[in-house]
Order: structure tokens, then sequence, then C-alpha cells
């Protein structure tokens, strides 16, 4: 029934090709809110709350004015969604065949948040130069209105290094926030078919396997918005302005500074996260990938604690 083997080069390839439209698309779908979020707090005077932060740049800026910034949203997070379910996938089977059955079973959260921070890892490094254009786009007017403009002028000014200097403040928002997103989705899952799915996952069709997804990656998502919210208005604030540290612009927010845009980040968040697990399991399910359910004891272990008959 299956079209490949769990941990083939074909499922680790597919699970990237499901990553990139999963990431890509809804990102790129949230582009006019993004947008106005970053507005919102690189210049909170002007831009003072969402629905006046819309207003404002419908004004000046015309509808069109609220894409702005699509295309390296598209790609960046493409690439990212790539590496991040992609070598999540990897990492996970990787990691779980060192600790061996058992350990893997005992300590599933632990693998769950140590394979998404690798994978993410590497994520980021995909992500870098397409988030340094956007923002540049978004939050600078008159810089650039296109990705072909913005490239060509960051590399100008400040080479190589415009692409990359928002890298660690990216690990900073993105390593916690995936941590969360994956071993909070993988554990909601497990509590989902254990207490409140009617009946086993294996009875469930495919669409009602599907809405627990949904529901699980929306639950994440709550969690993923509140954990990286400081990190990413530093990172908002720090692309805006040339010259500045991050723990110089962590200073200057303060702690009621860095929480500004929180409700739209978690409306946005949990919506994107959602959407993002739906369509990846989705592509799991249209390729025919192997999809192991929530992970039971293994027999040994049950001999083991005294719990088998």
């Amino acid at each position: 029934e299956y079209s490949c083997e769990y941990g083939s080069l074909k499922f680790y390839a597919l699970c990237g090709v499901g990553g990139v439209l999963s990431c890509g698309l809804t990102h790129t779908a949230v582009v006019p809110l993004d947008l106005v979020k970053c507005r919102m707090q690189v210049d909170p005077q002007k831009y003072k709350s969402i629905f006046n932060g819309f207003s404002v740049t419908v004004k000046e800026d015309g509808v069109r004015g609220l894409a702005k910034g699509w295309a390296p949203t598209f790609i960046g997070y493409s690439m990212q969604g790539l590496c991040k379910f992609g070598f999540y996938e990897v990492f996970k089977i990787l990691y779980g065949n060192m600790l061996g059955e058992e350990n893997a079973y005992l300590w599933r959260t632990s693998l769950y948040l140590a394979a998404s921070a690798s994978a993410e890892f590497f994520a980021d490094i995909a992500l870098a130069p397409m988030e340094a254009a956007k923002v540049r786009i978004q939050t600078q007017p008159g810089y650039a209105n296109t990705l072909r403009e913005a490239v060509p002028k960051m590399f100008g000014e400040e080479g190589i290094w415009a692409f990359y200097k928002g890298v660690a403040p990216l690990w900073m928002r993105q390593i916690p926030y995936t941590m969360m997103k994956f071993a909070c989705f993988e554990r909601t899952v497990e509590a989902l078919y254990k207490y409140v799915v009617p009946k086993p996952r294996s009875e469930c069709t495919k669409g009602e396997q599907l809405v627990v997804t949904f529901v699980a990656g929306y639950i994440a998502g709550v969690f993923c918005a509140i954990v990286s919210h400081p990190a990413d208005s530093v990172v908002s604030v720090l692309n805006k302005e040339k010259g500045s540290s991050a723990s110089q612009v962590l200073m200057r927010l303060g702690f009621k500074g860095v929480w500004k845009g929180l409700f739209a980040r978690i409306i946005m968040i949990g919506t994107l996260t959602a959407l993002q697990w739906f369509i990846y399991d989705s592509v799991k399910v249209y390729f025919r990938l192997p999809r192991p359910p929530p992970p039971e004891m293994p027999e040994s272990l049950k001999k083991k604690l005294g719990l088998t008959e």
C-alpha cells in the first residue's frame, strides 16, 4: 500500500516536497498580515494596531502594497520548509536508532526536541538571505519594491554579510519555535488519539486523521507564537537598523516592547502551523508515504515494567 519504505531516500525527498508546499504556500498567503506585524514592530507610533496598520498601508501603497515582499517570502520559506521537514524526519530516525527502541520511547519528547532543533539549524541558513531581503522591502519605504531590486542593492552596500547578519537572531527565534512546533504537535496528536478521539487511529479514515492533524497543529501553533515572539520583535528591528546588536535592541525595547503585536502573531502562527501540518500530512497521504501511528510502549519495556499479563 505504500509507495516507498520508511526512512528511504525517496521517503525523505517526498517529505521535503511536503515541507516546500506547507511552508512556502502558507507563509506567502499571510504576507499582508506579516507585513503589518513587521511594521507595527519597527514603527509602533505610525502603525498603532492591526486594523490601523492595514488601513495606513492601503492608504499609502494601495491594495497591492499589502503583497510587498511575497517573492522572497515564497522562495525563502520554501527552502526553509524543505530543510525543516525533510531533515526532521532524517534526524528523528537517526537519533531514534542511536537511542534504541526502548529509550526512544521513554525519551520521545527529548527526541522530538533534538531532531527539530537540528533540522531548524540548517533550515535557517537556507532562509536567512530571503528573510533579510523581505524585511528590507517591507519595512524600509523607498528601499526596494521587488526582490530583483533589493538583492543587488543589499550586496552592493554590505556584501554577502547583508544576507546572513540576521542568522543568529533567526536561530534565537526559530529554533525554540520549531522545537515547540514539533514536540508539542507530536505529543498533542498522541494525547488526542488517547483521550479525545473515540476510536483507535487505525480505524479512523484518512479525512478524520487529517482533522486531528489540523487541531494538534493549531494547539502547537499558539504555544509557538508565545515562545518565539520576543526574538521575532528583535529580528524585525535589527534588519531595519544598521549597526545595532541584538542585545542593544532588546534593552531598548524593554519587557513590554518585545510583546507588541503578540495577538496578531498568535492568530497568524496558530493558523499557519495548523495549515502547515495539514498540508504536510496531506502530501504524505497523497504520495502514499508511511505514516507511523503515535508511539506505543515496546513489548520488551512492558515486560520489564511488569505491565504484561
